[in-house]
């Protein structure tokens, strides 16, 4: 029996751990709702803490070094301390709120890739290693963000990648500390813009939209970025046609900066 503890304590034989989402599509400000199962090992054990949370793989600079780094962004605790027997299991139900900023990951069906978030599931066990879970999730755009990128879409802006960057943007309601950037390709009417940055922050009311232009370099000027900042009502965001209010301010810049 001693034996059989000491290799539960190392994670041979130990409990395990096990989390089945009802459904794992979701949308920013929105709640899954899953079960964890908890399966005893070989020997009883002392469970201290069960708890759930929110994980997504980040790019972070340093330097000029670049890396990827999991990052957990929001986490909720299941109950008190108790004993699973051997071979015993027990479940826990929850409930987990969905962070408003939280990026998304599937957009009309289709993965983005690069995008790897999902529910952590961790099972504290006394004078053992942690037994831990990770199941993905789908986070599918608010409506607001929907009509957003369905405006650069009927504009003709092509998807490019997506990726999550440590840090924060300055003057803007971002509370969580990475972000998200969608890309996208310019269409040829935009002959000299090569693509668009796109960045959603939201709350339960508002949204900040972040957009980030890089134009090509031209004879007469080096490459660079215009940015620009916008606000979208997460209820009243049909009251404007996108499309147009998208198209009037890039071909403006555009404009004044002879890109076009």
């Amino acid at each position: 029996m001693g034996f059989k503890k000491l290799f539960a304590s190392l994670g041979a034989g130990g409990a395990s751990v096990e989390t089945v989402l009802n459904d794992a599509n979701v949308v920013p400000g929105g709640v899954v709702q899953g079960e964890v199962r908890i399966e005893g090992g070989s020997v009883a054990q002392e469970v201290e803490g069960l708890s759930v949370g929110l994980q997504a793989r980040v790019e972070v600079e340093s330097g000029d070094n670049e890396y990827k780094q999991d990052i957990e962004f929001h986490r909720q605790r299941l109950g008190g301390a108790f004993e699973i027997q051997p071979e015993a299991v027990h479940t826990v139900s929850f409930s987990l709120d969905i962070p408003w900023e939280t990026p998304v990951t599937s957009v009309l069906g289709q993965r983005l890739p690069g995008m790897n978030v999902g529910v952590t599931t961790e099972l504290e066990i006394a004078r053992a290693v942690d037994s831990l879970d990770l199941d993905p999730i789908s986070v599918h755009p608010l409506p607001a963000q929907q009509a957003i990128l369905d405006a650069f879409g009927g504009l003709g802006f092509r998807f490019k990648s997506a990726d999550l960057e440590r840090g924060h943007i300055r003057n803007t309601r971002q509370r969580l500390p990475f972000y998200q950037e969608i890309e996208f390709y310019a269409p040829q009417q935009y002959r000299g813009l090569t693509a668009v940055e796109l960045t959603f922050l939201a709350d339960g009311h508002q949204m900040d939209v972040v957009l980030e232009m890089d134009k090509k370099p031209g004879l007469f000027s080096d490459g660079g970025d215009s940015f620009r900042m916008f606000q979208v009502g997460l209820t009243d965001f049909q009251q404007t046609d996108w499309t147009e209010y998208l198209n009037q301010w890039i071909s403006e810049v555009g404009s004044r900066r002879n890109w076009f």
